[in-house]
């Protein structure tokens, strides 16, 4: 497989990396012109890179087509920039599908992917591994980030495993951990004979912990990303303390959000709708429906950080 003259990835697929959501209209119908909004708004906060589609963008409610479609107009607005990365996720549960899928968007011009190890029905482990060398196999060198996310998938991943595709794969780059508390994975994979950087998933309900385990990263939904990059500025320039009590005052809204995927979809939707990033908050059926004390709740958390993020006082 050919790829591009590679882009500095390391320095980009790190800090905050936000999974880009999916805006449909009130029908439930895709809003392409939402999505460009989405992404445009997104990459004009300064960050390194951007996932799509995660389950921040309901990828598991988007057929083959609506993907490709906006992982096209992503592509388009990343590919020429050496200042952005574009994550493209690979979830398909089909090793054969999941392979192609890669491919494709490879060719289609993502500078990494992030592959969702296969969970339907819950096979083996030694299944799991296989799918995952498969892909990486298929696309090297192209860089690999594998998404450990226990909680929605139930899937089993370690340490030792990952450590062992790492060897096997040098395209294994990094590992989301989405594992609650995340800390423990992330030092285990930091210390290995060829340590693997970590980015912290689960909104960043864990993220001080992370950071000080060694994480490298946060993927966080999209809506809200001015706060991670706020966060994460502090953070870098030694400002822990700083960075604390900002993560301290998100974290009622995210611990709240963060009982469920559809819960916080169906939050963040709602504030870019406040935003003005697109119209409607639908989200596809099966999903959640903010009742009116959750809507009060975005109103208080739109409030609280106007003075960071302009547009939530709109």
């Amino acid at each position: 497989m050919s790829v591009r003259t590679p882009k500095d990835l390391g320095t980009l697929v790190r800090g905050v990396c936000p999974v880009l959501e999916v805006p449909f209209h009130e029908d439930g119908s895709l809003d392409p012109d939402g999505f460009t909004t989405v992404v445009d708004r997104v990459l004009a906060t300064g960050v390194g890179s951007v996932m799509f589609p995660g389950f921040a963008g309901e990828f598991h409610k988007l057929d083959d087509a609506e993907r490709e479609l906006l992982t096209g107009l992503l592509l388009e607005r990343t590919r020429g920039s050496e200042d952005v990365a574009a994550v493209v996720s690979v979830p398909d549960h089909a090793t054969r599908h999941a392979v192609h899928q890669a491919l494709r968007a490879a060719e289609l011009g993502a500078d990494a992917l992030n592959l969702l190890p296969p969970h339907f029905l819950a096979p083996s482990g030694a299944a799991v591994s296989e799918h995952l060398r498969a892909v990486l196999t298929a696309v090297a060198p192209l860089p690999v980030v594998i998404q450990y996310a226990p909680a929605q998938t139930g899937t089993a991943l370690d340490a030792p495993t990952l450590h062992r595709l790492a060897a096997e794969h040098p395209n294994l780059r990094w590992v989301k951990v989405e594992s609650a508390p995340p800390g423990k994975l992330i030092a285990a994979l930091a210390a290995g004979p060829r340590p693997l950087p970590s980015l912290v998933g689960h909104a960043g309900l864990h993220l001080p912990d992370a950071l000080r385990r060694g994480a490298v990263g946060v993927q966080p939904g999209c809506s809200f990303t001015e706060l991670y990059v706020a966060l994460w500025a502090l953070w870098e320039r030694g400002d822990e303390a700083g960075a604390l009590a900002l993560h301290t005052r998100m974290l009622p809204y995210l611990s709240y959000w963060m009982q469920s995927v559809e819960l916080i979809i169906a939050a963040e939707k709602e504030i870019s709708v406040r935003r003005g990033w697109f119209a409607s908050a639908h989200c596809r059926a099966p999903g959640h429906r903010l009742d009116e004390e959750e809507s009060r709740m975005i109103d208080r958390f739109c409030a609280e950080f106007a003075a960071l993020v302009p547009e939530l006082s709109r």
